[in-house]
């Protein structure tokens, strides 16, 4: 079956309305069944608890408060590398950024104007620069940490489609990330400007960021748009930036000469949050 058939049932699935079922029902607080419902996707997905500063399912009261543990101490070293890997995940692709076309999948690109809103200012400082895509499957941590020390300018909260971020899909569905709901955020570093995507999906019941708290829903139909470059809302590498509730899919800009990857980025192995993400 090609990619595009299998993902023709998305394009007649009532998306936003699952979506807004599956983020009530993750945050109810259901007792014993809730923990029943963790121990099983714990089981099916081969979790490790290990890593969470609450090992035990039992104490979750809700299943987004489980999907969102938090990690000990020390289970996610930060590498001395410029760059830091912010998730838990796989790469989905990375690479150059052809003039202003990032690469999806095989017969798939997207502009970075189309990534980040249409704000073709923003996008312009990307010209030619670096991009990583980077996918949370249900198994992974799904806090989205810094991978460089920055202040933040901006937040864009825009507003999309709720296709799946899977493999499948991302081969499947033109534009994926440019066309799914979206929060995008612009932070100045060291070594330049910096866009850091979180990528809706469906089922994905909300997205978070620590300066600003839960982001959708709401979900009002149009772009919305916070600016920080006032303040001074400064976070550094390592730190915890936001959260999905509900996995989803991370995608990174950087300006030309600023980052490059290492070679084993372009194997298909597990990433964790805090290892090198550049060799320079």
């Amino acid at each position: 079956m090609s990619d595009q058939l299998a993902v023709l049932p998305q394009y007649l699935m009532p998306k936003q309305a699952m979506t807004q079922l599956a983020g009530r029902l993750a945050s109810a607080e259901w007792g014993s069944f809730t923990t029943w419902v963790i121990k099983r996707f714990v089981k099916r997905y081969q979790v490790n608890m290990d890593e969470a500063v609450h090992a035990d399912p039992a104490h979750y009261k809700s299943f987004n408060e489980f999907f969102t543990r938090p990690l000990r101490d020390g289970v996610r070293p930060m590498a001395a590398s410029s760059w830091v890997c912010p998730v838990d995940g796989a790469i989905s692709q990375c690479g150059p950024i052809d003039k202003d076309q990032i690469f999806q999948a095989k017969g798939h690109h997207y502009s970075t104007r189309a990534l980040v809103g249409g704000d073709e200012k923003l996008a312009a400082q990307f010209q030619n620069g670096h991009f990583a895509t980077l996918y949370l499957s249900p198994r992974d941590y799904h806090r989205i940490h810094m991978p460089i020390g920055g202040k933040l300018l901006r937040m864009i909260h825009v507003p999309g489609d709720l296709f799946s971020v899977n493999p499948t899909t991302a081969r499947g569905v033109p534009g994926l990330f440019a066309r799914n709901e979206r929060v995008v955020c612009e932070f100045e570093t060291e070594k330049g400007p910096m866009v850091l995507v979180l990528v809706g999906a469906t089922i994905v019941g909300s997205m978070a960021t620590v300066w600003h708290g839960q982001v959708n829903p709401p979900r009002p139909g149009m772009v919305r748009e916070w600016r920080y470059d006032t303040q001074d809302v400064q976070l550094q590498k390592g730190e915890e930036m936001g959260r999905f509730l509900l996995g989803s899919t991370v995608v990174m800009l950087f300006p030309q000469n600023s980052i490059q990857f290492p070679a084993d980025w372009l194997s298909t192995r597990p990433l964790r949050m805090g290892e090198a993400m550049s060799s320079i």
